[in-house]
């Protein structure tokens, strides 16, 4: 079975062939730093990380850009409260960010492209929008997409203008035409600080929040690509907004596959700040190592919601270290993975179905069974290569089951990244803690004029 994802836009599970033989552009709306990533955060990425690796599995050749959203009225209102300059918040929440994905096993992205380095090809956007009728300057000289101009708008979210009416989630506003318009370049405050302004046609402003993505993705991936991802809660405005944008704009389709993946949920209930019921990355990972919670997400497929709990999480643990026992009983041999027979060829057709981690996940809990009992190093090797595929079980058994060092090779040298991101930007309290986690989970760091290296100590946290 070849690889068949659900579309958003379509509403049904689909085959997916690139629009380039071979090759696949992705786009992922990526974070808001203006504070640390929470566990919504930690459901996306590692939700398309798997898409990102399965895909690299299948022989395809993958571009990935995976943005940061670094101008935002809520960064400029965090950086105020703390006394930083917008940069300097920036940075601090990047280097957190990159820290968590790090724990996590996520993967560094083809491309991860800052807000603020493409203002130009935003402003480029607009001009061609409002030189087609569909943007306009308001009198508080905000300049605004004019939404009923653009034929098809509500085809993602599947919902008449009217509807979108009735049930929006826009504040009624005299400076526009239609309350459901939306801003794509906002007028500069006096009170708002000099590195939040640009120049403009329009005067000095900055960008709404749509327009970035749309410019992020067109410049690195070209005005038609493959897929593009987010949280459910994207789908509308935002991803809708950005279809009407782009589309408004070059005249062509914009994306060809809409992926969404599912809430996370406490005892049932969306998770959200207005709650109590938040948790952030770096929370969780003081009482869980960042394997057992990509284990814990790998759990569900990815569009369906996912409860989380202690309980959901104790659970999953002891899941995966069942999977480590088996490996740690028998060497794994290196192997090759032949996709088209035994446990890989169910592995496979589990991926190829919308990216069913939880079906792949019991091809491995089979293998392990069939480990323990024939002892074999061949199956033990396809164990740990299937694993790999979903970005578990390649740490040492023993350190695992030991409680040692919880970071892969790839998310070390993440962490290494972000540490020295950190440095650069004299954020050295930040750099010092990064180095503090990679000690305490046996991992110690030896800098030199060349670079950064690491060796496993065996210390356990």
């Amino acid at each position: 079975m070849s690889l068949r994802i659900y579309n958003t836009l379509t509403r049904a599970v689909q085959p997916f062939t690139p629009i380039e033989p071979g090759h696949v552009r992705m786009y992922v709306c990526g974070i808001t730093v203006y504070d640390l990533c929470h566990m919504g955060h930690a459901r996306m990425n590692v939700a398309f990380d798997v898409v990102y690796r399965w895909l690299q599995a299948s022989g395809l050749r993958v571009t990935f850009v995976r943005n940061i959203t670094d101008i935002e009225d809520k960064i400029i209102r965090r950086a105020v409260e703390r006394g930083l300059t917008i940069r300097q918040l920036t940075d601090e929440m990047i280097a957190a960010m990159h820290r968590d994905f790090a724990a996590l096993g996520i993967l560094t992205p083809t491309h991860e492209p800052r807000a603020t380095e493409y203002v130009g090809q935003m402003l480029s956007i607009i001009g061609q929008l409002q030189a087609k009728g569909l943007a306009y300057q308001a009198h508080n000289g905000d300049v605004n997409y004019a939404v009923r101009k653009f034929e098809g708008y509500g085809k993602l979210s599947g919902k008449s203008l009217d509807q979108l009416r009735a049930g929006e989630r826009v504040a009624v506003q005299s400076d526009k035409d239609d309350p459901l318009d939306f801003v794509l370049w906002k007028s500069a405050k006096a009170e708002e600080p000099a590195e939040a302004k640009w120049a403009s046609p329009w005067g000095e402003g900055r960008p709404g929040w749509h327009i970035e993505c749309s410019a992020m993705s067109c410049a690195l991936l070209g005005e038609h690509f493959d897929i593009h991802g987010g949280g459910q809660d994207l789908t509308f405005p935002h991803h809708e907004n950005e279809i009407a944008q782009s589309e408004g704009a070059t005249g062509q389709p914009f994306v060809n596959v809409w992926m969404h993946n599912g809430f996370v949920n406490v005892d049932n209930e969306k998770m959200s700040k207005s709650l109590g019921n938040f948790f952030t990355i770096a929370d969780v990972l003081k009482k869980y190592d960042g394997e057992s919670l990509r284990f814990f997400l790998l759990r569900t497929q990815y569009r369906s919601p996912i409860n989380y709990s202690d309980a959901t999480l104790d659970d999953a643990r002891a899941a995966l270290r069942r999977l480590y026992t088996a490996l740690d009983a028998v060497p794994a041999a290196e192997v090759a993975i032949d996709w088209s027979q035994g446990p890989a060829a169910d592995f496979k057709a589990a991926m190829d179905d919308d990216f069913n981690t939880p079906a792949a996940l019991a091809v491995l809990f089979d293998l392990a069974s069939q480990v323990n009992r024939g002892r074999s190093a061949a199956d033990a090797g396809l164990l740990k290569a299937l694993g790999g595929v979903l970005g578990v079980l390649q740490q040492s058994p023993q350190a695992y089951l030991q409680g040692g060092a919880a970071l892969d090779e790839s998310a070390i040298v993440a962490a290494i990244a972000a540490r020295a991101q950190a440095k650069a930007a004299r954020d050295f309290a930040e750099a010092d803690r990064i180095r503090k986690q990679l000690a305490e989970q046996g991992i110690e760091l030896k800098d030199s004029p060349t670079g950064t290296t690491w060796v496993v100590t065996g210390a356990s946290a």
